[in-house]
């Protein structure tokens, strides 16, 4: 049985892949994440053998979303939802690591074979996307970080990739061997210095910018 995680902000994409997917005998959907943080969360927890990933949601989008989940999951395979408009979005996700894409309205057969091969271990790329790839030239170079990250100690830098893994406090502590008001004291500090509004804002700081720090 292939374990799949569907993750769309639509919950009639959602809903409708799942009754689709649920309908082959050798496929299973485990969860539904509406958005790419979610995705990310849930994708850790459950260990589905195939994520199917849009690739236009609010919060973290299907790229952020790609680079943060095979940050901490690199064996993880996960299979871009698009639509036509989506070309440059695509091949950055391909390049971060996805496995292959499919357009949203891809015939039911024809998206269970894809799963299938993707499980296999084989990429899956539709129709004119391969030379698109070939053709976009490669991303630029990351964005220096900004000066404020040099404000955090180590400890808080520790904290943030871990938000930037989709972690929650409570998995943070138990990472760290510290109390969940300790990481909670440490997430107010973080969102201060670097002026963020909230965790989620947090998240996508790490994935672009936040590294891990070297081993003692």
């Amino acid at each position: 049985m292939i374990r799949l995680l569907i993750v769309d902000d639509q919950s009639i994409i959602r809903e409708g892949l799942k009754s689709l997917l649920q309908a082959q005998p050798d496929l299973a959907v485990v969860g539904l994440a509406e958005q790419g943080q979610a995705g990310v969360e849930q994708a850790i927890a459950l260990q589905p053998d195939v994520v199917l990933m849009d690739i236009r949601m609010p919060v973290m989008d299907g790229v952020a979303a790609t680079r943060a989940l095979l940050a901490q999951e690199p064996e993880m395979k996960i299979l871009i939802l698009t639509t036509f408009d989506d070309d440059q979005l695509v091949s950055q996700a391909i390049r971060a690591g996805a496995k292959g894409y499919l357009l949203k309205d891809t015939p039911s057969e024809e998206l269970a074979e894809a799963i299938r091969a993707v499980q296999r271990g084989y990429g899956h790329l539709g129709p004119g996307l391969l030379a698109k790839i070939i053709a976009t030239p490669p991303p630029p170079p990351a964005p220096e970080p900004p000066p404020e990250l040099a404000q955090l100690t180590p400890r808080e830098l520790e904290v943030l990739n871990l938000l930037g893994e989709g972690l929650s406090n409570r998995e943070i502590a138990e990472q760290l061997y510290i109390s969940e008001r300790t990481v909670k004291n440490h997430v107010t500090h973080i969102l201060g210095r670097l002026q963020l509004r909230d965790r989620t804002q947090a998240a996508l700081f790490a994935v672009q910018f936040a590294k891990p720090l070297p081993p003692n």
